[in-house]
Parts: C-alpha cells; structure tokens; sequence
C-alpha cells in the first residue's frame, strides 16, 4: 500500500505541465534517435547533458530517461524498413521484420513493435515499482563465472538463429575474434591492429552492424534484380489496415510476454543490455514458439519477441541504477553522471533521502510510454510510405544515411571504410547463406566475456571448476553444454540426410 501511495504522489508531480512537457520531450527526442543510425541513446544523452543544467532535477531526469526508452522504440523503424539497424536491440529485428516489410506487412510488423514496446515497458515499470529490492539483490549474486557462462549461453543462442547451426557457431566465432582487435584492457598491449592506429580502440559498432546489414543488402538486391528490392505494391496504406489483425495477436500475445521477461531480467543484470536480450528472446521462441519452424521467413513473432525484450531492459536496468547505483550500460552511466551533477547519490539511499523525486521519475516513466505509443501509431502509415519508394531510388538515399551515420560516431572517415568493408563482407555472407546476427552478437559480448572469463579465472587461479561451483553458474554452465550438443547433433543428423539422398 505504501508502493502505491508512492506512486500517486508522483504522478501529482509528472502530471504537471513541467513533468508533461518535459517527457514529451524526452519521448520524440529519442524516437528520433532510435530512427536516425548513427546516434545512439548515449551519445544524445551525453550531448544534451550540460544543456538540462539549471533544470529541476526531476523533470531533466525525466527528460534523458525519456531519450533512453524511447530510442528502443525508434530502433525499430529503420530495421523493418530498411534492414537498417541503428542499434545493438534491433538487430535481431531485421531478421523477421524486415521480409515482413517486403511480404507487404510492413504496417503489421510496425504495430506489433509499438505494441510490444508498450506492453513490456508497462509490465517492466510495474515490476520496478513493486520488485526493485529483491530483484536488485539478485543480480548481485551475479559474479564474473556467471557472467563468464549467461555470455556464452548468448553466444551458443545466438548460432541457433541460423537454420545451419555450424555456419551460425562459425559467424560468432568470427564476431568473437573481430571483437579483440584493439587495446587489451589488463596488459594493455594492441592486438591485431597491424599498426592501424584507428584500430587501437577496436572497431566502431555502429559502422559494422550497416555495413552488415544495409549496405550488405544494398549489394545483394542490386545484384540479384534490377526491379525494386525492398520496396513493395499494391499495399493498402489506411492505419486500419495497418495495425496487427486479431490472428497476429493470437501469435504474438505470448512471445511478447516471454520477451518482457527475458528482457526484463537481463536488464537487471550490469552489462547485459538490449542486444543480449533481443537474441536470446528471439532464441526462446526458436525453442517453445508455436511457430518456430517458420522463424526467419518473415513471420510477426520475430518481432513482437525482440521488440519486447529490448524494451523491457530499460525498466531492469534502472533497479541496479537506482537501487544500487550501479550503472549497467553506457546509457545509465550517464544517468548516474546526471543524478550526481544534481547533488543526487544513486544507491540504496535514494529511496530514503529523495523519494518524492524517485517515485516522480518513475511516474514520467509510465506516462512516457502512453505517450510512445500514441505518437507511433499515427506514424506507422508514415513510415510505409517509404515502401512505395522503387528500390533504385531508395537505396541511394540509404547508402548516403549509412555513410553519414557511420562517419558522425567519432567524425572519422576510417569509420566510412569500416561500413563498406563490412558491406561488402555482408553481401558475401547472405550469398552464402551464412548468418550476420550471430557475429554482431560475438563482437558485443567478446569483450565482457573476456574480462568475466579472466576474473573468473584468477579469483580460483586457474581451477575450471569455478564455472560450475554456484547454482547459478552450474544451472547455466549445463544451459550452455545442452546448446553445444544440440548444435553437433543438428550437423551431423544434417550431413547424414545429405548422405541418404546422395544415396
């Protein structure tokens, strides 16, 4: 009763002009960015930190938080439309949405992301309102050998989005490896840089995932046709239309609510993040979905999980921000920067010395995701729009989006190559049917598996047995060798039907 009490008090705070205007704000600015490639949550947050100075500490809160979860929901946008993703969490989107897109359910796909994000953002913001104690406290238990091991069930999930499992383990292999170049963290020694000095800080993301991705795609439609790719006719374009019919929600219901809490959990956990959610939400459905078969050919499921997952990080990642101040992302990192500048110590202490200003940022919360969702909706007919495009004009004014994205995140034209190298290297993959996802998950968790896996090692000075000496390690150290001996039986029970029909 008092959570609720709490709570009414600060929607009487959000509720005014200041906390409405100010979430507004926050919502368009991010959906912008989660549409535009390039940016990035975090860059926007630290370019508009010194400008919420002198700001009431309540609503500049609720404006960069405003800018976190809304960029989850405008990452969708281009990566259904496009193949273009502008994030680390819609990546996995592409998969489904974007042959969605080109099935002529563009509008579909869309709506069931918008709902989706909606749906989970509510239910991640009602478990952060009554289970951020506990479930902080949970997360704590989460040491480097469980880190060393939740990474690498991501990664073995990861190969399972191909239907060829071994080219899908061999693509995050190589995403693994990719994800090493630069500075070694603890000898600080450069490692497959060949001298390059932009290389010293490894590769730039953002440039990889479009090479990957668009620019891979670009190449791939202009080589296969010279008709219009990616853009689709005959489409009705009335917002009727477009939204998900009764069938697509019957499809869709439960792989948004697994995906809530995949995505939820794992956002609790520090240094996770959108993208390990969004694969191993999309790798649920590959295990329990009723359609599972189909995923990958473009049915809706492969997006409402994702969208989902990646959604309701945002609410997890706030309970070790709050809670204990422990900033699990870039992005809270500089939440955590924000509440400090205000005189504000994020921790435990929070709840007890300014309670009135958390309970206020949590109600901007709710109220920033109605708004989310009334200002997509109305957009969707919009972003369809774009699908009457022909190809050959569309992928000229997407090549020159993905060239400027990638040269705005550090202002380096290295960054430029990087994108049509990785364009080229993803035009090659998808004519040879080997999957790009798995890689882009390799490069993001290599580093942190790294550094949990030599933690783990040096706090049990080399005993493997670490792995498996706490329940929670041990639970997913066996999650972990089941995926492992799935992936060998698929190849060898695949060989053997090739060896029948040869036969």
């Amino acid at each position: 009763m008092e959570v609720l009490n709490n709570l009414l008090t600060g929607f009487g705070v959000a509720l005014t002009w200041q906390g409405l205007l100010y979430t507004l704000i926050g919502v368009t600015v991010g959906t912008l960015v989660g549409v535009l490639p390039g940016l990035g949550p975090s860059a926007t947050l630290a370019l508009l930190l010194p400008v919420t100075f002198g700001l009431d500490p309540t609503f500049a809160i609720a404006m960069l938080a405003g800018i976190y979860y809304g960029a989850e929901y405008g990452g969708s946008t281009t990566s259904i439309l496009l193949n273009l993703p502008g994030e680390a969490g819609s990546v996995v989107t592409c998969l489904d949405g974007n042959l969605m897109a080109k099935k002529g359910r563009a509008g579909a796909a869309l709506g069931i992301a918008a709902f989706g994000s909606f749906i989970a953002g509510t239910i991640g913001l009602i478990a952060f309102t009554f289970m951020a104690h506990p479930l902080a406290k949970w997360s704590l238990s989460f040491g480097p050998p469980e880190y060393s091991m939740l990474m690498m069930l991501g990664l073995v999930a990861a190969a399972s989005l191909s239907r060829d499992k071994v080219k899908g383990l061999v693509m995050a292999i190589l995403g693994l490896l990719l994800g090493t170049i630069g500075t070694d963290t603890v000898s600080g020694s450069e490692r497959f840089t060949f001298g390059i000095a932009n290389l010293m800080s490894g590769l730039s993301f953002i440039p990889v995932i479009m090479g990957l991705f668009a620019v891979g795609d670009i190449i791939n439609n202009f080589t296969e046709t010279s008709e219009t790719g990616a853009s689709v006719t005959g489409v009705s374009y009335r917002l009727r239309d477009l939204l998900p019919t009764r069938e697509d929600w019957s499809y869709s219901i439960w792989p948004i609510i697994r995906g809530t809490v995949v995505g939820f959990l794992l956002g609790t956990l520090p240094g996770s993040g959108a993208a390990v959610a969004a694969f191993l939400a999309y790798s649920v459905e590959r295990a329990v979905g009723r359609r599972r078969q189909l995923l990958g050919t473009g049915i809706i499921e492969g997006v409402a999980a994702p969208e989902s997952a990646n959604n309701a990080v945002t609410a997890g990642a706030m309970i070790p921000l709050f809670s204990f101040g422990i900033p699990g992302t870039p992005t809270t990192a500089i939440l955590a920067g924000a509440l400090m500048m205000y005189g504000l110590q994020p921790g435990p202490f929070l709840f007890v010395n300014h309670a009135s200003f958390i309970w206020a940022v949590i109600a901007t919360m709710y109220i920033g995701n109605v708004m989310l969702l009334v200002l997509n909706l109305p957009l969707i007919g919009l972003w369809v729009q774009l699908l009457k495009v022909p190809f050959y004009l569309l992928a000229p004014v997407v090549l020159v989006i993905t060239v400027i994205g990638a040269f705005s995140v550090n202002n380096n034209i290295f960054d430029v190559w990087i994108l049509l190298i990785f364009g080229f290297l993803g035009y090659l993959a998808k004519k040879n049917k080997y999957p790009v996802a798995p890689l882009v998950l390799g490069m993001i968790i290599s580093k942190k598996l790294e550094q949990s896996l030599r933690r783990s090692l040096l706090m049990s000075l080399g005993d493997l047995r670490i792995f498996v000496s706490s329940p929670i390690s041990l639970a997913l150290s066996i999650l972990v060798a089941v995926a492992l001996l799935a992936t060998i039986f698929s190849f060898f029970k695949s060989k053997k039907g090739v060896r029948t029909q040869g036969a």
